[in-house]
């Protein structure tokens, strides 16, 4: 058994009350056997006394309110809360973590806030699902309260296969060691036999693409976290939507369309293959007037930045307790914005547009999703669309003579057509693509270009798997599974893997097909080089 841990801050805090009392002893000796004080004091000197009392009281209290340990939320149905942690240096990682947190808990989610400090094996051991901010400080040190955690916690050797986590590390880019304990843990995790939701989020300065980036992939934990506001609002540019063609009528599964667009400005902005599209989604002309009829608004009405019905066609729609004024000025100030949707571009600036890859969603009562919904029904051609481009480090391409291997499902081709695309402009042929869907006939997406493009030796190795096909239900995995040896002879010649497509099912599931296949020593050094990398959803 581990000897009991020492809690500093308590010694601490006995020593300063034992200081307190010596002080207090020596003070009393003024009072024994001499009459020093002449006279009472005066009312004012009592009520500045007591003002001071009463102020050192209330900041007593706020500091421990901004301290207090929050209270445990017990299993529900057998499962345990979400686990939120944070290890913070300044405060901003704790800032952070109870944003995560309170964001999740208005999803529905129940969740444990704790400092890394407060976080033990035990603790670990039961938790299912564990999201971690974690801050470097200095030259890749942790925050000093993190020490415990390194000396106490991460020197046991249990495994944690039953826990999924996530990781946003937060750094300064101008140190050598970036983001260096924010991958310190989600190595010894991985170690543990932990599982990573997706690839460690990186935070530089506080960005705020990548908040916005982290935001959105709480969705991904499922309920409503992805239709809360954004932490901070993207700056949007405007689009023009100048193609929309549906790729799968017939298909079992949700319809996908592939969408272009072009700046309205004149000029085409520069982005790389394996970059992001912000989408700004919008409410329908049709739901806006019905909201407005509603509650007997005029919707022409002028505010700051347009009309009201522009206003409330970008922001959440009030419930008709939640309207606070009826002035236009006033209500439109009230209005929470719709938050962003993140998207992958399916081709590159030399293309001349920029091309996005949708599957039409759908709530639970039939009506279509945010994003989606807007983008692929409601939008019309010619329409002005908010979206702005986001740097994605972590998915660009390698170097061109580098082979390349790219896997992925669904709508997660778009990502991969990009980087084949940039592979041919650069000359780039040792490329190898593994691609699962549904059904051949319908779900083949940009199924002609591909084939044109192994016919053309710009695909080396072209592996397509349709999982209603053939009475078979097979995936995408199971096609990597049975390439294995191939698999092992293209990471020996310096191959890098990249994977696009959901994040439940597809991606935990080649991620398990990559390590038996090569081994988790060189699962993990592939990892750690930067050749193996992910972009799920």
């Amino acid at each position: 058994m581990s000897a009991p841990r020492v809690n500093r801050s308590l010694i601490g805090n006995l020593a300063v009350g034992l200081v307190l009392v010596l002080i207090a002893v020596l003070l009393l000796r003024l009072h024994l056997g001499e009459s020093w004080w002449l006279a009472a004091p005066l009312p004012a000197q009592w009520f500045t006394a007591l003002t001071a009392a009463a102020i050192y009281a209330i900041a007593c209290a706020a500091l421990w309110w901004q301290v207090r340990p929050r209270k445990d939320v017990a299993s529900v149905d057998g499962e345990p809360p979400l686990l939120v942690v944070w290890a913070s240096q300044t405060g901003f990682a704790r800032q952070l973590a109870e944003r995560t947190a309170d964001s999740l808990q208005a999803a529905g989610h129940h969740t444990r806030l704790r400092a890394l400090d407060q976080v033990d094996a035990a603790l670990l051991a039961r938790t299912r699902t564990a999201l971690i901010i974690a801050s470097t400080t200095g030259e890749g040190d942790p925050p000093d309260h993190a020490l415990a955690f390194l000396s106490r916690v991460m020197q046991d050797s249990s495994p944690l296969p039953q826990l999924q986590y996530a990781m946003l590390a937060l750094g300064d880019r101008t140190y050598d060691h970036y983001c260096a304990f924010g991958h310190q843990l989600d190595d010894w995790l991985r170690r543990q036999g932990a599982h990573a939701l997706f690839d460690t989020i990186e935070v530089d300065n506080a960005d705020p693409a990548a908040l916005r980036h982290w935001q959105q992939l709480l969705g991904q934990l499922g309920g409503d976290t992805g239709d809360l506001p954004d932490w901070t609002a993207p700056d949007y540019q405007s689009w023009q939507l100048v193609g929309r063609q549906h790729l799968n009528p017939g298909s079992a599964g949700g319809a996908v369309y592939q969408l272009r667009l072009r700046p309205t400005a004149a000029g085409l902005p520069q982005w790389q293959a394996g970059d992001i599209a912000e989408v700004g989604p919008q409410h329908s002309d049709a739901r806006v007037a019905q909201w407005l009829q509603l509650h007997g608004l005029d919707g022409q009405a002028a505010v700051e930045g347009g009309t009201l019905q522009s206003r409330l066609a970008r922001s959440h729609l009030p419930g008709a307790d939640a309207i606070t004024s009826r002035d236009p000025q006033l209500l439109a100030a009230s209005l929470q914005p719709l938050p962003h949707r993140e998207y992958s571009i399916g081709s590159t600036p030399a293309e001349g547009h920029l091309q996005l890859l949708l599957r039409c969603q759908f709530h639970a009562d039939g009506s279509p999703g945010l994003g989606s919904g807007w983008l692929c029904e409601q939008a019309r051609i010619g329409d002005s669309i908010a979206l702005r481009l986001r740097s994605n480090p972590n998915f660009h391409p390698p170097a061109v003579d580098q082979p390349l291997i790219l896997i992925g499902n669904g709508t997660g081709i778009a990502g991969l057509r990009a980087h084949l695309q940039a592979r041919i402009e650069a000359g780039a042929r040792r490329n190898w693509l593994l691609f699962g869907e549904r059904n051949a006939a319908c779900d083949f997406h940009f199924g002609a270009e591909l084939q044109q493009w192994r016919q053309q030796g710009w695909i080396e190795q072209l592996d397509t798997v349709f999982s209603r096909d053939n009475g078979r239900h097979r995936y995408v995995q199971d096609a990597l599974a049975d390439a294995r040896d191939r698999l092992r002879q293209w990471i020996a010649q310096g191959a890098t893997v990249l994977v696009c497509g959901s994040l439940q099912g597809m991606a935990p599931a080649v991620d398990a097909v990559i390590a038996d296949a090569l081994g988790s020593a060189a699962h993990d050094a592939l990892r750690i080089a930067g050749r193996y990398r992910r972009d799920v959803y």
